[in-house]
């Protein structure tokens, strides 16, 4: 815990020590008004449905709702929830030179045993006044959700976090994730490298690249984070400890013969 009051060293050093940066110490998210606030959640709803649908057909849902709201407004808030449409499109940004993009490596290949691919991702989750973002690392083969974590902001330092304590359970030899920052981050990279973890990163906007994951979403959101009004991150928090332990350890899956996605990852992983 950084000490601004009374620091025995500098806050430069305490945020190096800590691998988090000043501007991550320094961060007052703007407030969001109620308005958008429940627009965010429409949105959020509506993409879980129809993950392919862009700012212009959300917007277009929405007006048939009777919610008058503007194409840009939604990609905006859209932007602001880290979600983007997932279709094939051509690039109209070019990609920062500093952060290597990896090709994907997993097409047409049978998953066939635990620990042979492991996969990340970040999700938008609402709370009553505001939101956060989850991480989480699956296993592909046993569906387990290894480590999971949330954050107020998507600076990268939480998933890097969520792919150390995850290692800690055991070594993938292939581990995917799309090409968003935090994942093309040198640093979250060199952890892979380390461990002589083979890299796979997603075709920009093509969710079925990363199935496993977007589908663990749709449990999430349908299963725990719609039907519960989180006050605080706190209380998120707990009601997603919740649910994944449900999930891991008590939620059996057809895919599974109707085992549990832990007692599948620990019997066939040790």
């Amino acid at each position: 815990m950084l000490d601004r009051e009374k620091p025995k060293m500098s806050i430069v050093r305490q945020c190096r020590i800590l691998d988090l940066s000043r501007s991550t110490l320094y961060y007052e998210p703007r407030p969001i008004s109620d308005k958008d606030q429940e627009l965010m959640r429409l949105i959020d709803a509506i993409y879980t449905e129809q993950p392919y649908y862009g700012a212009r057909r959300i917007a277009h849902d929405l007006r048939t709702q009777g919610i008058e709201v503007g194409r840009l407004h939604v990609g905006t808030l859209m932007k602001k929830m880290g979600i983007e449409a997932i279709y094939p499109k051509r690039s109209l940004s070019r990609p920062n030179p500093n952060h290597v993009k990896y090709p994907y490596l997993l097409r047409n290949m049978a998953i066939v045993r635990v620990n042979q691919v492991w996969s990340t991702d970040i999700t938008y989750i609402r709370l009553s006044q505001g939101f956060v973002y989850l991480v989480a690392v699956i296993d592909w083969y046993s569906r387990a959700v290894l480590s999971w974590r949330l954050s107020n902001t998507l600076e990268g330092s939480f998933c890097r976090e969520t792919l150390q304590e995850a290692l800690a359970k055991g070594t993938p030899e292939i581990f995917n994730t799309d090409q968003g920052s935090q994942f093309t981050d040198e640093r979250f990279i060199q952890i892979l490298k380390d461990r002589g973890i083979s890299i796979s990163m997603d075709g920009r906007g093509r969710a079925l690249d990363n199935v496993f994951v977007e589908r663990l979403w749709r449990t999430v959101k349908y299963e725990e984070v719609y039907l519960h009004a989180y006050l605080s991150v706190n209380e998120c928090r707990q009601g997603l400890a919740r649910f994944f332990e449900r999930y891991n350890y008590k939620r059996p899956h057809q895919s599974l013969k109707y085992q549990t996605p832990w007692s599948v990852y620990q019997k066939l992983a040790a």
